[in-house]
């Protein structure tokens, strides 16, 4: 155990951690926050609203339409990913030791199969861009609640990292 918090103690001693941390520059922490906002917003909307579609919301709005914005939902992914490799290079003790945090990353593995699926399903059928839309099957509609759930399982676990943590940085045992 105290290997472990060795390791975590030399991460967070890292110019780019303490930088991340304790700058007061608008381009540190507040900037992570901002872009991790910003790419949960792209995922986890895009991924909401074609789950609501496919639930019957919108039922004017043809799904094959929507496949464009699988692109910007991806590009939010990875703002997302990178914005929070850095939240996690800040506080890495307080990510780490927290099964709050493995919990979105189980949530959000499941959400990605979920968004996989359904564009095989929905996106790459040959039905997907036919004029006429089909209603989806039970099947299609049972990923997109799996959807659903995945995000907002996420994003709640996300947001339970900053009040749950029993320990903020490795110095502090």
């Amino acid at each position: 155990m105290a290997a472990i918090f060795a390791v975590l103690g030399s991460i967070e001693s890292s110019a780019f951690s303490t930088w991340l941390r304790e700058s007061p520059s608008l381009l540190a922490f507040p900037l992570m926050l901002s872009l991790h906002a910003i790419g949960m917003g792209l995922a986890a909307g895009i991924n909401g609203a074609i789950a609501l579609r496919i639930l019957g919301v919108a039922p004017g709005v043809p799904l094959g339409g929507m496949r464009p914005f699988l692109r910007v939902m991806w590009a939010g992914f990875w703002m997302n990913a990178a914005s929070g490799v850095a939240l996690l290079i800040a506080y890495p003790t307080k990510a780490l030791t927290n099964p709050d945090f493995y919990l979105k990353l189980t949530f959000i593995a499941l959400a990605l199969v979920t968004v996989r699926a359904l564009d095989r399903r929905v996106f790459r059928a040959p039905q997907a861009l036919d004029a006429v839309p089909t209603p989806p099957g039970a099947r299609v509609r049972r990923l997109a609640v799996a959807s659903l759930t995945c995000w907002a399982g996420a994003i709640i676990a996300g947001r339970l990292l900053a009040y749950t943590y029993t320990q903020l940085l490795a110095s502090w045992r």
